[in-house]
């Protein structure tokens, strides 16, 4: 053999040894998510969420227009824990926090451990919202149809497609319809779930689904902390009185100097003045005001360094204000109330919930795409319960926006549903 046929075989064999060493491992969480999408169980489910696809856009729209403003979701809980009931699930009940909840039981001991899929009831449009939704072809437009009245058409539907397919789990899965995820709900649902609930100590592995990708597994849960800031002063006639001190000065120089706050953009850190209020008339300085701030970060320690930021420009305002302006009549004060608090922290990308969920998205067809996000997650995240957030399976936009709008086009809207459908069972054992 010549010597340069020789060398060029041998590069070749070393080049293909090299490869086969860098690629990566096969993760026994895909060979398990194959074997139950390929199942005829699984075949039946799907084809059940196919079949029932028109019953599932109804209840979309059925829940979407019960509103269901933060701490007003009793009427949607209602309406939902009457589905569950219909669905045949038992101890199917509304905790006193406003959770509705009924528990599909498994094949193993009754008080054994459980899997929970929960979508959320609120949403974050205030009372008096016009919640009615409006069709277009396969398009529908209402505030919170996507976030997140699908999720709950979906939770559903799936219990629907397991009874269908006669599908028995190993574990109880605890189907719940939560409160106050949204803004000031500050995730109480969750906090009585997890702290005050009858289930609290059963939980193994936690769902929640919220939002539409079918590809999106959010392991990370970020935190935040809001505030609500009041800046009260003696106020006064605007042009008798000018020269006092003003409560709207200080807090113009807090905005200004927040956003002169440097953040990091890895981990994700963000803040953001969202609420101002106060006054009484356009000629007069006013006695109060009030500032709502949000800040979040991905980093318990970026979202710590930001906060105590805060709260030093909030003492430099106040400082700078009575030392600028005249204080006979009094001082501007400045009291900062926390108003929200989620915590920060992550499900290891190598637990078995994560490895699962990402084996579902591929073996439907999609891409995982692992991230950080404020959800109900965070709450189980936080304590240590292994916990994701992910998608519906449908498409659409414009979430928290009056315009709001998904699409439940059949065939891309069930083989979205399928994903969670596998990720589900596959933690549930069958």
């Amino acid at each position: 053999m010549p010597a340069a046929r020789s060398a060029t075989i041998a590069f070749c064999a070393i080049a293909a040894l090299g490869l086969a060493a860098a690629a990566p491992k096969p993760d026994p969480a895909d060979a398990a998510v194959q074997k139950i999408v390929a199942s005829p169980a699984f075949k039946t489910a799907a084809a059940t969420l196919d079949r029932e696809h028109d019953r599932t856009v109804a209840d979309i729209v059925t829940l979407t227009e019960i509103a269901a403003p933060p701490f007003k979701e009793a009427a949607k809980g209602k309406a939902f824990m009457a589905m569950l009931k219909a669905e045949g699930l038992s101890d199917v009940e509304m905790d006193p926090e406003g959770n509705v909840m009924g528990l599909r039981r498994g094949t193993g001991p009754a008080g054994g451990p459980v899997v929970v899929l929960a979508a959320h009831q609120d949403t974050v449009f205030p009372e008096g919202t016009n919640v009615k939704v409006r069709r277009e072809g396969t398009r529908l437009n209402a505030p919170g149809v996507g976030d997140d009245s699908r999720s709950l058409a979906v939770v559903l539907a799936y219990i629907r497609a397991l009874d269908a397919a006669k599908i028995q789990t190993k574990t109880d899965i605890l189907f719940v319809g939560d409160v106050g995820e949204e803004g000031p709900g500050d995730l109480r649902g969750m906090r009585y779930l997890f702290g005050k609930g009858k289930y609290k100590d059963r939980i193994k592995a936690f769902f929640s689904m919220d939002g539409l990708e079918a590809a999106r597994v959010t392991y990370g849960a970020v935190g935040s902390r809001r505030y609500r800031v009041a800046f009260h002063g003696p106020g006064g006639h605007s042009f008798g009185a000018f020269g006092i001190v003003n409560p709207m000065a200080a807090m113009g120089r807090a905005v200004d100097q927040l956003y002169e706050i440097k953040v990091p953009t890895q981990p994700k850190t963000t803040y953001s003045a969202s609420v101002v209020s106060g006054g009484v008339s356009v000629n007069s300085i006013p006695a109060d005001v009030t500032l709502e701030v949000d800040m979040r970060s991905e980093s318990k320690e970026e979202l710590a360094k930001l906060d105590a930021r805060f709260l030093a420009i909030l003492k430099e305002a106040e400082a700078h204000e009575n030392a600028a302006r005249d204080t006979r009549f009094g001082k501007v004060t400045v009291t900062p109330k926390l108003i929200g608090e989620r915590p920060t922290g992550a499900t290891s990308q190598d637990a078995p919930i994560v490895r699962t969920t990402a084996a579902a998205v591929r073996a439907l067809g999609y891409t995982p795409e692992l991230g950080a996000s404020s959800t109900d997650s965070n709450i189980p995240i936080s304590l240590g319960i292994p916990a994701v957030t992910i998608g519906s399976g449908g498409t659409g936009g414009r979430a928290h926006a009056l315009d709001e709008w998904i699409d439940v086009a059949k065939p891309e809207s069930v083989h979205g549903m399928t994903v969670g459908l596998a990720a589900l069972l596959a933690m549930a054992g069958t």
